[in-house]
């Protein structure tokens, strides 16, 4: 049976953060599965279109050079429900901190009650990336910062060219 993975996120902008997470998670599964959440009530800087050609862009060449399969979606739901629907066994979530890992052991815990066949697993984040969070990179990039340090080539052009008004 193929090991499937659900890594769940705003990606609003893909980090690389998210890079190390990823990179990581597709020597742990056959599939992996990065699942945008949409919800009515955040106004993201990038629109669904956007962050999903992001994803594709980014971790689909990482993926394919692990032999990892991939796929990109987007979810509205119980992210726990999103990783069932995909056929899912194990969560990825990426921890920076211990307040990550407080509030992720939560989100763990009711996520085993709701659904015992999907594992959720832990990806420390590499020292080099434990500082970046997407919030920090808007804010960078809105005031004018360079965030080439912070996320891939690709995104960085992305996010310039979104504030070039």
């Amino acid at each position: 049976m193929p090991r499937i993975a659900l890594y769940p996120g705003s990606f609003d902008p893909v980090t690389n953060g998210h890079l190390d997470v990823v990179r990581r998670a597709v020597t742990l599964c056959d599939r992996l599965i990065v699942a945008i959440g949409v919800h009515p009530g955040k106004k993201p800087l990038f629109s669904t279109e956007e962050r999903l050609a992001m994803v594709r862009d980014v971790f689909g060449p990482i993926a394919a050079e692990a032999g990892c399969a991939f796929d990109c979606t987007t979810y509205d739901n119980l992210t726990i429900t999103a990783a069932q629907q995909a056929g899912a066994t194990i969560m990825v979530r990426g921890l920076r901190d211990g307040t990550d890992l407080d509030y992720e052991m939560q989100i763990a815990g009711m996520n085993e009650t709701m659904a015992p066949t999907v594992q959720t697993v832990f990806v420390p984040a590499s020292v080099a990336v434990r500082p970046i969070t997407a919030t920090l990179v808007r804010q960078i990039a809105a005031m004018g910062g360079d965030v080439s340090a912070f996320v891939p080539p690709q995104v960085a052009a992305l996010l310039k060219t979104k504030f070039a008004g």
